[in-house]
Formats: structure tokens, C-alpha cells, sequence
């Protein structure tokens, strides 16, 4: 059966962070602690989000909760209180900023999604619009063409779903009896897809339909709690003053690869973005954005590509400037933040947010 050391360890620090992110509002502290900030003054908080449900605890739900960012009503107080105490920009003001050589304000945040998921359309974005908040949209273009579910979303689906008692991938050194219940099929889902995003992309692309082949279980027949946005939403929401970006055409891991495929992801996306919105894209997010998902190739065909701002869902803060418009960290906002918490991590992430962890193998 699989080690659960590293989620076990995970989950320890989360729970530290969120009691000292609770003692921390008993004792009235918190605004002395944003003052006192650790990182750069200057640094712009990026935020990072997936998908928001109506509820963060869905039931029967058969994908990854861990995608599930907040529910609605989480989402709209933390936008609310973003409203209140930061200052919300867009992507087009920050580059603006820059272009003119005009200091970022101090307290700049800015919202981003990625993957494309039919959620952003229908639970975050009548939030943001009625607060009057922009948010950057970062869609994998080849599923907003398909409409099917995303590849990796699929593999935990088939995991939490298979009347298959057994599940063996030899190349990742899987041999598992799995679980009866919901809740630990869940733990063994995470586990292999973690495992699986060691491979490289052909490994990981064989996997997964060859799992779909032996379990029947294609990905073609698609499921209502994974869908992706469709071009004339995207419209609608750009229309209403949010952002699209890229996030490639197949959410593959560009560093992994070959360069003429990697090209034709980054590219590609471009062109179908531009082609659909009627818009210059200026910005990408790496397709799951850890250090093993982009390189130095990939940051040089993303700029010649045309893009003049790339993000990573490496965790922190960084302040935006030439050196670093093509690797800019993010703030992973998950389900399990509850307020305390989340005013914390936008106060002083240096503490209370989510850090990065690297993969090994």
C-alpha cells in the first residue's frame, strides 16, 4: 500500500498555519504583522485559484477536491475583504504600470484561475462582476474546442469510479488494492497523480489511457462535474471586464516536452485565443506551474511567442519587474482556508501561505 508520510506532513503544517493564523485575529495582531512584512514591500500578491463550487464539501463528487478552491459564499467574502484592504489589478494595469515606469502600488493583488473549468463561468464570475472586480482566466484552449474533461481531472475520476478492485502501474511502482469507500479512493487518487506527473508526458499520456482502456472508462463520455468553459462564455466574461490567458493548448507540462511539441502549446494557444477573443493575450500560466514544469527553453518560446508575462504555481511573492515577469509566484488559495486563515496568508504570506514542494524522481 502507498507511503502517506508527505500528505500527513502537509496537512500538520496547514493545520499549524491555520491556528496561528486564528490566534493571531484573537490577539489583534494581524495589521501589526502586515506591517512588519517579511518579503519585499513591493511585492504584488498573486492568487491563485482552480475551481469554486457551491459547495466546498460536494457530495458524490467523483474529481479532485483538491482543485476546489472555496465555495461561493468563501469566494465572495474573500473578494470582498480583498476589495477593502488591498488594491485589486488587473494584469493590463500592472503591464501598464510598467510601461510607463510607475511604481506598482503597495497592497496590489491580483486573481487568477486556472484550467477553464464551467465553474469559473458560473459561480466566480457573477461574484466578480457584481463586486466589480476583474480576474485573470487562464484556459487550456484544446478543451474549450473538445469540451472534454482534463486529462489528469479524468485519471482521479476513474480512480474514485472503477468497479476495478485493483490498480497497477508498474512504472510507477503501483500495486494497490483499492480502497471501498469514497474518502480513501480520494487519498489514493492524489497519491497517483502525484506520482504520475514524475513521468515524462508520453508516459504519462499512456497511463492514463490505458487505465481508460482496461477500466472502459473513456474520457470522451465526458461528466457534468468537469467541464470546461465554451468559447462564447469567454466572450461574455471578457466582454464584462475580465482577463484570458493561456494555460496551453492540452495542459501538458511544457518542460517535459519535446521542443516542437512544447512550441506547438505555447503558440498554439496564443493563436486560438487571439483567434476567438478578438484580442491581443498577453499572459500565460505554465500548466501546473511547479520547477519541473517550465525551464529556461520554455521561458524563451513563451517570450518569443509574444507573451510579456508568465506565472508558476511556485508559492510566494515577488515583486514584478524585468527579471521576473516570466516566472511570477502565486498564492494557492484551497478549500481548506477558512477566513481567519485566508486574511492571514494576503497579509503575510511569507507565513501563512502554502509552500512550494518538490517533486523527487
Amino acid at each position: 500500500m502507498m507511503a502517506r508520510g508527505a500528505s500527513k506532513q502537509a496537512r500538520e503544517r496547514a493545520g499549524r498555519r491555520q491556528l496561528l493564523a486564528r490566534w493571531c485575529h484573537r490577539a489583534g495582531v494581524l495589521p501589526l504583522l502586515g506591517r512588519m512584512r517579511l518579503g519585499p514591500r513591493d511585492a504584488v500578491r498573486v492568487l491563485a485559484y482552480h475551481r469554486v463550487l457551491e459547495s466546498a464539501e460536494p457530495d458524490d463528487f467523483s474529481f479532485d477536491t483538491e482543485l476546489i478552491s472555496a465555495s461561493a459564499r468563501a469566494f465572495r467574502e474573500q473578494m470582498e475583504y480583498l476589495k477593502r484592504h488591498f488594491v485589486p489589478m488587473s494584469f493590463a494595469q500592472v503591464l501598464d504600470h510598467l510601461d510607463r515606469g510607475r511604481r506598482i502600488p503597495r497592497g496590489a493583488v491580483l486573481v487568477t484561475f486556472d484550467d477553464g473549468y464551467d465553474d469559473n463561468y458560473r459561480i466566480a464570475f457573477p461574484i466578480l462582476r457584481d463586486l466589480g472586480m476583474s480576474a485573470m482566466f487562464f484556459v487550456s484552449t484544446g478543451h474549450i474546442d473538445s469540451g472534454r474533461p482534463y486529462a489528469y481531472d479524468w485519471l482521479v475520476h476513474m480512480v474514485c469510479s472503477t468497479p476495478a478492485a485493483r490498480l497497477q502501474a508498474p512504472e510507477l511502482g503501483v500495486d494497490w488494492t483499492l480502497g471501498e469507500g469514497l474518502g480513501e479512493r480520494r487519498v489514493q487518487a492524489s497519491e497517483l497523480l502525484d506520482r504520475l506527473k514524475s513521468l515524462d508526458d508520453e508516459g504519462q499520456s499512456a497511463l492514463i489511457a490505458r487505465l481508460e482502456r482496461e477500466w472502459d472508462m473513456p474520457r470522451d463520455r465526458g461528466h457534468p462535474h468537469c467541464r470546461p468553459m465554451t468559447w462564447d462564455q469567454l466572450r461574455e466574461m471578457r466582454a464584462a471586464g475580465m482577463e484570458i490567458g493561456s494555460h496551453g493548448v492540452d495542459h501538458r507540462m511544457l518542460a517535459k516536452l519535446p521542443r516542437e511539441r512544447m512550441l506547438a502549446e505555447v503558440q498554439g494557444s496564443k493563436q486560438a485565443l487571439e483567434r476567438e477573443l478578438g484580442a491581443p493575450v498577453a499572459v500565460l500560466s505554465y500548466p501546473v506551474g511547479g520547477p519541473d514544469a517550465f525551464d529556461g527553453d520554455t521561458v524563451e518560446a513563451v517570450r518569443a511567442a509574444g507573451f510579456r508575462m508568465a506565472c508558476s504555481y511556485v508559492a510566494g511573492t515577488r515583486a514584478i519587474e524585468a527579471t521576473t515577469l516570466y516566472s511570477v509566484p502565486r498564492l494557492p488559495v484551497e478549500r481548506q482556508m477558512d477566513r481567519e486563515w485566508f486574511e492571514a496568508m494576503v497579509a503575510v504570506p511569507e507565513v501563512f501561505s502554502y509552500s512550494s514542494r518538490l517533486r523527487t524522481g
